[in-house]
């Protein structure tokens, strides 16, 4: 029974597939209350309305940013308690807000290691072309660099007994 745009309804196997989970993920979301199945067959399968699909990405996207499956029961708690819509997104904007500075934050430090990576190959691939016999003791201080050593490559050496 696969769904489609129009409400159909979804076995937990087809759930599955649409949603790149495995049926365990899918039990264990409904064990912790993160998802529901609108009613079971009369052979007692789990039946998903077209919303399940939409909670089940939404589980993914939010496990993404980091939340555990114990913070996204206590998110969805908060909201299904909550007396007031505005006071509810509320809520929800200040926690997404949150993931938001600390995605970016991640980008920051992702780009300026990508920045030192970048800079570290460039200078190992110039490596290519020194004398083979060479120790790798001098490769501390090579002086067939016109820049300094990345850290990235500097610190292979720290560490080295003398």
């Amino acid at each position: 029974m696969i769904s489609s745009s129009d409400g159909e309804r979804l076995h937990v196997g087809d759930l599955a597939t649409r949603t790149h989970k495995t049926v365990r993920a899918l039990h264990l979301y409904e064990e912790l209350g993160l998802l529901k199945p609108s009613e079971r067959s009369k052979g007692g399968f789990r039946v998903y309305g077209p919303d399940a699909e939409v909670r089940v990405r939404w589980i993914s996207k939010l496990q993404e940013m980091g939340f555990s499956l114990p913070e996204i029961r206590e998110l969805l708690h908060q909201w299904e308690e909550s007396h007031s819509a505005p006071g509810a997104m509320s809520r929800i904007q200040e926690l997404y807000a949150q993931k938001l500075a600390e995605t970016e934050a991640q980008l920051q430090r992702l780009q300026s290691l990508r920045d030192e990576l970048r800079h570290a190959v460039g200078y190992l691939r110039t490596c290519e072309v020194c004398d083979p016999v060479r120790l790798i003791t001098a490769c501390a201080r090579c002086e067939l660099h016109q820049c300094s050593t990345p850290e990235l490559v500097a610190g292979l050496h720290g560490s080295r007994p003398a």
